[in-house]
């Protein structure tokens, strides 16, 4: 039971970790268009994540996948801010389920390209024979998807709290959080270590 606590833990801090900020970044991104009432579709988004994110880590604790660390570095800011964007250009629009398929894609694709990101870091945690990874990345995927949940809580009581106290607009309110990601992105992509090459 220690043992599922640690591997537990380090993923509600990979998550939570103020330093760190980038999965929190995404996760506002990804739900800054949604409200209480779209809870089903936000945790599947977050549930996919989640499954992309650890799916990365068991081919990379398993050496099947090995990416260099500044490009996955320099695609993690990418992925928050294509779905800033996205968010951006589509605040408003009425017909979200259309594109949900989508969403759902690019949300897996993007879970991989960040657990990729930890991956390195994630191995010399485990060290071991490989019959006994399994596990703690299962204990590990927990702790990340608890603490995504209690970043998504947070941000959908956010958002409630000034749609209906400060009377913003659904729209409004998507379109100033995915510009202030944008504007928190745009830094980090452009002093990504790649361009040192």
């Amino acid at each position: 039971m220690s043992q599922f606590w640690i591997y537990f833990q380090i993923g509600l801090k990979h998550v939570l970790d103020i330093n760190a900020y980038d999965h929190v970044l995404f996760l506002i991104a990804l739900t800054v268009p949604y409200l209480f009432k779209d809870w089903k579709k936000i945790f599947l988004l977050v549930s996919i994540f989640t499954i992309g994110h650890t799916l990365a880590l068991i081919l990379s604790v398993y050496g099947i996948i090995a990416i260099k660390v500044n490009i996955v570095e320099f695609l993690i800011p990418i992925t928050i801010l294509v779905t800033a964007l996205y968010h951006l250009f589509t605040a408003g629009k009425t017909s979200k389920d259309s594109g949900v398929n989508l969403v759902f894609f690019i949300t897996l694709f993007f879970g991989i390209i960040h657990g990729l990101g930890f991956s390195n870091y994630f191995k010399t945690i485990l060290g071991g024979s490989a019959t006994s990874k399994l596990l703690p990345l299962g204990e590990f995927a927990l702790g990340i998807e608890a603490a995504q949940l209690v970043v998504v809580f947070v941000v959908l009581v956010i958002s409630y709290i000034v749609q209906t106290v400060f009377r913003f607009s659904k729209r409004d309110w998507a379109l100033v959080m995915s510009a202030f990601i944008i504007g928190v992105v745009v830094p980090m992509i452009i002093e990504s270590p790649i361009w040192n090459r």
